[in-house]
């Protein structure tokens, strides 16, 4: 069966082997998995968010289980964009599968600046543009929950680098994600991915305690599915460019789940804590699955979900 997938942006497309890819913040640099599966089997590696400059985010604790997920306040934990381009990019096999760079910044300026920088490395196949972050010079406000701010950053990075599919992950943390989604495609998004982690909080009744240094963080993994999901249609029905499915995906029937509502891909996060090869099963298992459910096309099955009465 052919899994392979081209993402069609308005500018540059993206072609992936198939519709696996990882979720930032979740895989590392991708390096760190490399003994639990071929790198090279997966449709896509999601590196780690890059900042300009080295950041050694939050105070611990920083990780916490919740049912069905978890919270996460690392803060963006990274080595920066030229530590990552000089000594984990060459190793990556980024010839053989799309390596993908997730960046982001307190600026419009800086994503700017990213986005320039990165465009010169030729193993970066895209960008990912994490607009859930503050915007310093609007007294901390989300990029991602205005969508002006959103579309401002998207057509700064679009601008500055010419030669990359550009990507922009939209937050779930919003009144209207439709709205959002159309403000980036507007702006020049190549594709969108959905979502980014739900704004969480955790306490410890005996120490009367946050669960989290931060007190609040970002909750992933199954608990978020189905928000993902009405994220994702609601998405993919209000834009042309292509959707990704992030949230909850643990096996091949959660993403083809994803690509019922109209993804055309799907990335894999918290899913790799709770087993490293995750990922590379599910990629593995795909096939079996589309087989076992009578999807002979993979590509006409994306956004079929049927809304008429049994």
């Amino acid at each position: 069966m052919n899994l392979s997938v081209t993402l069609k942006g308005q500018s540059r497309d993206l072609t992936l082997k198939n519709p696996v890819l990882t979720a930032s913040g979740t895989f590392g640099y991708g390096l760190e998995y490399a003994a639990y599966g071929e790198l090279a089997s997966l449709g896509g590696l999601v590196v780690k968010g890059l900042s300009l400059e080295p950041r050694e985010g939050n105070p611990l604790p920083r990780i916490v289980e919740t049912a069905a997920g978890m919270l996460n306040a690392v803060g963006l934990q990274n080595d920066g964009v030229e530590a990552f381009c000089r000594f984990k990019l060459p190793a990556l096999p980024w010839r053989e599968t799309a390596v993908i760079a997730n960046i982001y910044a307190s600026s419009v300026e800086d994503f700017a600046r990213l986005a320039e920088r990165l465009d010169a490395e030729e193993g970066i196949a895209a960008l990912e543009v994490n607009v859930s972050c503050p915007n310093v010079k609007a007294g901390g406000v989300l990029f991602g929950q205005d969508p002006a701010l959103a579309a401002r950053v998207t057509s700064a990075v679009r601008r500055a680098a010419p030669g990359k599919h550009v990507m922009v992950k939209l937050s779930p943390n919003v009144t209207d994600i439709a709205l959002m989604a159309r403000s980036v495609e507007d702006a020049g998004a190549d594709s969108i991915s959905c979502i980014n982690t739900l704004l969480g909080m955790t306490v410890d009744l005996r120490s009367r305690r946050p669960g989290l240094a931060n007190v609040v963080g970002g909750l992933s993994g199954p608990a978020i599915k189905p928000v993902a999901l009405r994220c994702v249609w609601q998405a993919a029905r209000a834009v042309r460019i292509p959707v990704v499915g992030v949230g909850g995906i643990l096996t091949a029937e959660d993403a083809l789940e994803f690509l019922l509502v109209g993804a055309r891909a799907v990335q894999v996060g918290t899913g790799n804590f709770l087993r490293p090869d995750c990922a590379f099963a599910l990629a593995r298992d795909l096939p079996e699955a589309c087989q076992r459910l009578d999807i002979a096309d993979l590509s006409a099955f994306c956004g079929s979900l049927r809304l008429d009465t049994p």
